[in-house]
């Protein structure tokens, strides 16, 4: 089975402003080479995992749908990548639009037993229209950027970031990491950053860390290993 490994490239470097609602950007990493996946020939070519090194034709802007899928659209060409059948099933960022060829389901791979990943950023969801409705359960605001399974016996993190850039007031994310109690589930060097007056996020892991500050990283709650 080929894997993929996505790595979140922050706003302030990615020009996030100009990505459509509910958008982020990422690199693709193959796991089987640990090259970029680029879309080739500024994407007029298959897509293929060979890069060294990240440029423009190695951006994607990583699209969530409602109905639980994601899109990829190319950054170089603002093209949606698909599956061409009439080019052996191949991928190909070739679209304007997004229809069933250019839906994709994330799968966890192993629910994270044995994982290990060094450098993690991400921007959790700009616009919960409020608190209520953006709750996972009962008295935890929001769902933690990176969560590992309570099932998981090991796993280790090296080097992870998670921003909130919340567009409405008074929303927080109660954790950006969240992990099951568990000497083997390791963590190190985590930070959280708050780049707006509207709420922001708790905890840096679990109950560990404290809370950002509002306005544009004001402060920047740091955990060096956890546990």
């Amino acid at each position: 089975m080929s894997k993929l490994r996505m790595l979140w490239i922050p706003a302030l470097f990615a020009g996030l402003s100009a990505l459509p609602a509910g958008a982020h950007a990422a690199n693709l990493v193959a796991s089987a080479n640990n090259d970029f996946v680029t879309a080739e020939n500024a994407g007029a070519s298959n897509l293929i995992a060979n890069r060294t090194t990240a440029g423009s034709w190695e951006q994607f802007q990583v699209v969530s749908h409602s109905d639980g899928t994601t899109s990829l659209q190319a950054s170089i060409n603002g093209k949606f990548v698909t599956v061409d059948a009439g080019n052996g099933h191949r991928l190909i960022a070739s679209q304007a639009a997004v229809g069933t060829s250019e839906k994709f389901r994330m799968v966890a791979q192993s629910n994270g037993t044995g994982g290990r990943v060094v450098f993690y950023q991400s921007e959790i969801p700009y616009d919960p229209p409020d608190q209520a409705s953006w709750r996972s359960a009962s008295g935890v605001n929001g769902w933690a950027s990176y969560k590992v399974a309570d099932s998981v016996t090991s796993h280790e993190a090296w080097g992870l970031g998670i921003y909130s850039v919340f567009t409405n007031p008074d929303v927080f994310l109660t954790r950006a990491v969240e992990v099951p109690s568990t000497a083997s589930v390791k963590f190190h060097h985590l930070t959280t950053v708050n780049l707006t007056n509207n709420g922001g996020i708790s905890n840096v892991i679990d109950n560990t860390g404290g809370s950002t500050a509002p306005g544009i990283a004001v402060n920047t709650p740091r955990v060096t290993d956890f546990p």
